[in-house]
Parts: C-alpha cells; sequence; structure tokens
C-alpha cells in the first residue's frame, strides 16, 4: 500500500536533517580557510572589490575565527589603499578595540595615526588633523614605549609640532606684514609657549622681540630679549637680538 504523502515528505525533510548534523567542524574550519584565501589573493591581485566582498564574509559568518583580525584589517587596508583615510581610520581603531590580542593590533594603532596625517591641511589652513594625528601618534608611543615604532612615531610628533608652530608663524607673519604688530605679538606667543620645542622657536621669540621694539615697549622689550639669552641654546639670530638690545633706552 502507498506510503502517505505526508509521510514521505517527513522522511526526506529527516534525511535533509541528518544530513546537515552530519557536517563537521573541520570542513566548516576548511571553508573560512578557503575564503581568507580567495580573499587574500583578490588583495594581491589588486580586486579590491573581490577582496572587499570576501573579507566582509568572513567578518559577518566567522567573527570568532583566527581569521577575524585579519579580516578587520584587511578591510581597513583596502579603505587606505583607496584614500578612504576617514573609514580607513575607523576600521583600524576597531582592529584594535575588538581584537587587542591580535599581532595586528599594534600595527593598527599606528595606521591610525598614519591615516590622519594623510589628512592633514597645508599651514595656513585648519590644523584639526595635525592635531589628531599627534594625538595618535602619543597614544601609540604610551602604549608601545618600548617598540622600535615608537622612535618613529616620536620623530613624527616633532615634525607635527612644528606643523602646529608654523601655522602660528603665518598668522603672525601677516600681521606684522599688514602692521598689526599687537596681534602678531600675540601669535608669536602663541608658538613660543606651545611649541617651544619647535624649530621655529627662535624666530618665535626674535618675532615677539622685534614688534616690542618697534612698538617702544621696553620693558616688555628687555623681558623678550632675557628669555632670548635663557632658552635658545643654538643661537642663529643673535647678532639681531643684540642690535636692538644695544638701541634700546
Amino acid at each position: 500500500m502507498p506510503r502517505p504523502l505526508h509521510h514521505s515528505l517527513l522522511l526526506i525533510l529527516l534525511a535533509i536533517l541528518i544530513g546537515c548534523a552530519g557536517t563537521d567542524t573541520p570542513q566548516a574550519k576548511r571553508t573560512v580557510d578557503e575564503i581568507f584565501a580567495e580573499a587574500k589573493e583578490a588583495y594581491e591581485d589588486g580586486d579590491w572589490n573581490e577582496a572587499l566582498a570576501k573579507f566582509d564574509v568572513i567578518k559577518l559568518q566567522y567573527p570568532t575565527s583566527q581569521y577575524a583580525s585579519e579580516a578587520q584589517f584587511y578591510v581597513a587596508e583596502i579603505n587606505y589603499r583607496r584614500g578612504e583615510f576617514v573609514l580607513a581610520a575607523y576600521n583600524y581603531s576597531v582592529v584594535r578595540r575588538s581584537f587587542p590580542t591580535s599581532p595586528r593590533a599594534k600595527e593598527a594603532m599606528y595606521k591610525v595615526a598614519e591615516c590622519y596625517e594623510e589628512m592633514m591641511l597645508p599651514a595656513d589652513r585648519d590644523q584639526e588633523y595635525t592635531k589628531k594625528a599627534i594625538a595618535a601618534y602619543t597614544e601609540f608611543q604610551n602604549v608601545y614605549a618600548q617598540d622600535s615604532l615608537a622612535l618613529a612615531a616620536l620623530e613624527k610628533i616633532r615634525t607635527l609640532r612644528d606643523m602646529l608652530a608654523e601655522r602660528y608663524m603665518v598668522v603672525a607673519e601677516h600681521y606684522e606684514k599688514t602692521g598689526s604688530r599687537k596681534a602678531a605679538i600675540v601669535y608669536f606667543d602663541l608658538a613660543i609657549t606651545e611649541y617651544p620645542d619647535s624649530k621655529y622657536y627662535e624666530q618665535a621669540v626674535v618675532g615677539k622681540l622685534r614688534m616690542l621694539y618697534e612698538l617702544a615697549r621696553i620693558d616688555e622689550a628687555r623681558e623678550a630679549v632675557a628669555l632670548y639669552r635663557r632658552t635658545v641654546t643654538e643661537p642663529t639670530m643673535k647678532d639681531q637680538v643684540d642690535a636692538m638690545e644695544r638701541n634700546l633706552p
């Protein structure tokens, strides 16, 4: 006697469930291995859309696999190579935040600073990203103080602080050229007080002294001379300072 249709369907469904239950973990692991290998191959071939799609599969479907942090890192790398620096900085940050013990965490942290550095504007423009880059390099130096990259981060910080000091100098010199000496003093002062370690420090002190001298603010000019003598250890503008000091009443 033929079996009822619904009974046959139940047997088919049971067979499917048994087959699925029989899928072992090694097979699933091999699958994520294969996806990652394909993603890396696409990345190295410059097929970033294909690579991005496969790395996203790993992030979404295998978030606890051994490849999850690598996938996140390579997504950030693709953003960086495309010039998508805001997105790259975010995705590098995710590596460190979500996978703090990953071997990629250190590199990702340094890369965040490099993203901000890529977005910096010239000295006469807004310096928001310069400041963010300095903060990111400083954080890296604090966290990985003994790492060889900490020295590179320190050099980056010095260079970027010079850029911020340069911005104040550009503004100060603009005011000096337009005859706004009091405004120029404000910006020379900012360069002096905020960036005493910059390569523009001596120029800033001499610039301030020059403005005070021209405004005949004698006592303040003498203080500026004293500051110069006390803090500039390798003077290159000493002759100018000497000449102004001799002519002070």
